[in-house]
């Protein structure tokens, strides 16, 4: 338990047992809050000093997708689909009785907003997609899947620290010790043996895997999020969201605006002052 947010657990319509955090606000009577939905491998860690910022003004959900972090792993890999995961959002929200929801999507999690917008559109006010559109670099999707794959134990979290900073630097060439501390804790678990190792199921690679080789038409998705405030924040590092993307997406969404983070590849760590600036402009906008 944290004095700035609530741990809570609720159930999917299957029977998983899965995790959020919920940091309350100034507002106990408001149905809207800022929900943060992480990357492939990530979990609600990854938002922990956003969404302590963000509660002084705004209620912030972050939860855990299947698989990853505190929740549940489903023992069925097919069920690690944007759609089984969107399904999962609808339940916390009735859950924790929120009607309307500002998404902060990192990487993965902006594609289970776009999904949102078509799935359950009436809940969705406004986006931050951090690092994602509907064209996805898939020379750099191969070098995450080859990162899953490792599934080396670790011995301590120093080992952890450099195994990390190896694998990311390229995304945060001038990353400090504290920022690889930082994502080394928020993508590695302790066993009950003393070891360390990935914060998520291995079974997530299977549909990951898919996703390389699947002809998704994403642009539809993109476009249906015209009725909404959009941000969209991109690595100037990126190699998942090109800048001749992000101009695509500009010329398609006129109202939507962009920030590209300098010295950040995939994906910007939302703590850059810049962002966090953008980010309070967009709520200010967007909020209702």
């Amino acid at each position: 338990m944290s004095a700035n947010y609530r741990e809570g657990w609720y159930t999917s319509q299957d029977g998983l047992r899965l995790f959020y955090r919920d940091y309350p606000g100034p507002d106990r009577t408001s149905n809207a809050a800022v929900l943060c939905l992480p990357g492939v491998t990530r979990n609600s860690s990854d938002f922990g000093r956003l969404a302590e910022r963000l509660s002084s003004r705004y209620r912030v959900l972050c939860p855990d997708f299947r698989g990853r972090g505190l929740s549940a792993y489903d023992t069925d890999p097919d069920n690690y689909t944007p759609a089984v995961y969107v399904n999962d959002v609808r339940h916390l929200l009735a859950v924790c009785g929120v009607s309307h929801v500002h998404v902060i999507g990192t990487s993965l999690g902006g594609f289970v907003a776009m999904v949102m917008v078509v799935a359950m559109p009436s809940a969705l006010a406004s986006v931050v997609l951090n690092d994602i559109g509907p064209e996805i670099g898939s020379d750099s999707l191969g070098g995450i899947v080859e990162y899953m794959k490792d599934t080396t134990p670790l011995a301590d979290w120093d080992a952890v620290t450099d195994h990390v900073r190896a694998a990311f630097l390229p995304n945060l060439p001038n990353g400090t010790d504290e920022d690889w501390q930082r994502i080394a804790r928020n993508t590695y678990r302790e066993t009950t043996q003393g070891m360390f190792v990935h914060a998520f199921d291995q079974g997530i690679i299977k549909q990951f895997e898919k996703a390389l080789t699947a002809k998704i038409g994403l642009w539809p998705l993109f476009r249906a999020l015209g009725g909404v405030p959009v941000l969209t924040l991109r690595g100037a590092l990126s190699g998942i969201l090109s800048a001749e993307t992000l101009r695509k997406m500009g010329d398609a969404m006129p109202a939507m605006t962009s920030l590209t983070v300098e010295d950040r590849g995939h994906p910007p760590l939302l703590s850059e002052p810049p962002v966090l600036e953008a980010i309070d402009a967009h709520l200010a906008r967007a909020w209702h």
